[in-house]
């Protein structure tokens, strides 16, 4: 590979060439600018090679060793993955080209559908010349234009007639849910899902993906598509080595969501509370939360990668995790919105399961502080995103990285209701009392020092009156 790229008459927008290592913004930003490059100019990977004379394009070989590099305390891979967004999956390679030079290379993935940014910031390269895409407007339409054969759109099952729709697909379900009677007729049927893009008729009928995953009967009917149904498991204890149960979904999601949500539930243990006249039964964790959860699970899972989405449930935590790396930065999960599944995502909502509009995790931290949970925590690793919501903890039993990201979210929460955090705000939270103001205002010296809040009005001298916003505000 080395060797076809130092062929190429000279750098270009989606391949450049290093000696030896300058610093970690300036890679950030190539990775960013490369990125962008390569989709600008219909290629899948861009690249980033250390150890060739960028004139003259020789093999010289370099003293940078990327996989052991470190920015302050953090290695530099880390380091560079948590600075961009969307976290595209780069990789890096060392290797020895012969006994004498060492080459590293950074094989990047084109972005799609959105720019990569860097520090909030995109780039792209022009020559040999890294600049801010915002200069040029028109290359940065074009990554927005840029579109790909979505999974949803492509066939689950062809050469299909109108009989064979209903007998694969619960079109009953689609009226239901949308509230809307049922056609008279077959046609109007058909109609209906052609304009969803539920189904396609050339010569004869298919079914799309779309139309499986949402719709099927029976998602073994559907081989494409039988590998996406959700499984849940519940375990005894806190760890896996011991299984319950477990039940896999087997229906299309819009079929099986109320049934899949109803049974998660009623696996969860419940906490009993005992009213001025009734002893009621609650459950330890917000129903509502988890329904959200499991919908953006679904819609946000990557459906080109192996694997499915799964609910797994311990005796002090819920993890729901899907297949694939989000697009937008988990620490933006709260305000941001963005599906690489856009129809599927719109049909879900539609039909009423989720969010008309965000993510839905405003809802899932409201109910998340309301009964006194810590802190939900998102972990993106082994291209799996994983949600964890956790049984109640006393605030003497969180950590400090769990009261530093109860705080951070708590801000993120006020800042999207047009609020801001104060110390009032944050005791209200943790149910600490007024006269142990100095408890809140330490959680939140430790966020303003871990960079994830920060001071609404930093030339004030009051510190009884301040608040704060999320770092990204």
């Amino acid at each position: 590979m080395i060797n076809e790229l130092v062929k190429q008459p000279k750098e270009s927008e989606w391949v450049e060439f290093k000696l030896n290592f300058h610093s970690a913004e300036e890679i950030g930003e190539t990775i960013s600018a490369i990125s962008n490059g390569a989709c600008i100019h219909n290629q899948k990977y861009g690249y980033l090679v250390f150890g060739i004379e960028d004139e003259t394009q020789k093999i010289i070989g370099t003293t940078f060793k990327a996989k052991i590099h470190k920015k302050g305390n953090e290695d530099l891979e880390h380091w560079l993955l948590t600075r961009l967004n969307p976290k595209i999956d780069f990789e890096i390679f060392e290797f020895n080209y012969d006994e004498n030079r060492k080459i590293c290379v950074f094989i990047i993935p084109a972005t799609v559908n959105q720019p990569v940014e860097f520090l909030h910031k995109s780039y792209v390269r022009i020559n040999s010349i890294t600049r801010k895409l915002s200069e040029f407007p028109q290359k940065q339409a074009k990554i927005w234009k840029k579109e790909m054969v979505a999974f949803e759109k492509e066939i689950a099952k062809k050469n299909l007639n109108i009989s064979d729709i209903t007998k694969y697909l619960s079109t009953e379900t689609y009226f239901d849910l949308m509230k809307i009677p049922y056609p008279s007729n077959q046609e109007g049927v058909i109609e209906k899902f052609i304009e969803e893009g539920l189904i396609i008729k050339e010569k004869t009928f298919s079914i799309t993906r779309l139309g499986a995953l949402l719709f099927a009967k029976n998602l073994k009917d559907f081989e494409s598509v039988e590998r996406k149904s959700i499984r849940v498991i519940v375990y005894k204890g806190k760890n896996k080595v011991e299984t319950e149960r477990e039940q896999v979904g087997g229906k299309g999601y819009a079929i099986g969501f109320e049934g899949l949500v109803e049974w998660i539930n009623s696996q969860l243990p419940a906490n009993e509370e005992i009213g001025r006249a009734l002893r009621t039964e609650s459950r330890m964790y917000p129903e509502i939360a988890i329904r959200e959860l499991v919908a953006n699970a679904l819609i946000h899972q990557d459906l080109t990668e192996k694997g499915f989405p799964m609910v797994e449930i311990f005796a002090d935590r819920i993890e729901i995790s899907n297949p694939g790396t989000p697009l937008v930065t988990p620490e933006r999960f709260i305000d941001a919105y963005l599906s690489r599944n856009d129809k599927l995502a719109d049909l879900m909502r539609r039909l009423g399961f989720c969010e008309e509009k965000g993510s839905g995790l405003d809802k899932v931290i409201f109910y998340n502080e309301i009964y006194q949970l810590p802190p939900i925590q998102v972990i993106v690793s082994e291209n799996r995103t994983r949600v964890t919501i956790y049984s109640y903890k006393t605030l003497n039993h969180l950590d400090k990285k769990e009261k530093i990201r109860a705080c951070y979210q708590h801000a993120c929460l006020k800042y999207v209701s047009n609020e801001k955090m104060t110390n009032q705000s944050l005791r209200e939270r943790f149910k600490i009392d007024d006269h142990n103001y100095s408890i809140a205002s330490r959680i939140i010296r430790d966020a303003l020092e871990d960079n994830v809040i920060k001071e609404d009005d930093p030339e004030s001298k009051s510190r009884k009156f301040a608040s704060y916003l999320p770092f990204w505000a």
